[in-house]
């Protein structure tokens, strides 16, 4: 059974940095595309950010060159790395695994910007 559990999410300063994983099992991660969404009270779910299975990562225009997306394949889990956070990062955070039609979310991690 797939299995996507993220964390590293909680209260950040704007300006500060965090980073979020998501731990997987159940599935040969090396083979999948994965992304960050994100979802803000109120707001439809977003993309954040993906890194394909060959290593090609790209970003959000809202958060290139302040996040950064990457992944162990060895340990199976992936990272987001997230510097400069601004109020409007605040939101809850999934990781998402894709390949072939095949999809797994994971049940995601708060992230709160404030001071």
């Amino acid at each position: 059974q797939p299995q996507l559990v993220e964390s590293g999410g909680g209260l950040v300063q704007p300006g500060g940095s965090l980073t979020l994983s998501c731990v997987t099992s159940g599935f040969t991660f090396e083979i999948y595309d994965m992304d960050w969404h994100r979802q803000a009270p109120g707001n439809q779910r977003e993309w954040v950010s993906t890194i394909t299975a060959r290593l090609s990562t790209d970003y959000a225009d809202s958060v290139k060159g302040r996040f950064t997306i990457s992944r162990d394949n060895t340990k199976k889990i992936l990272y987001l790395q997230m510097n400069n956070v601004k109020p409007e990062d605040a939101a809850t955070y999934y990781c998402k695994a894709e390949y072939g039609g095949l999809i797994h979310w994971g049940q995601g991690a708060q992230v709160t910007v404030s001071s």
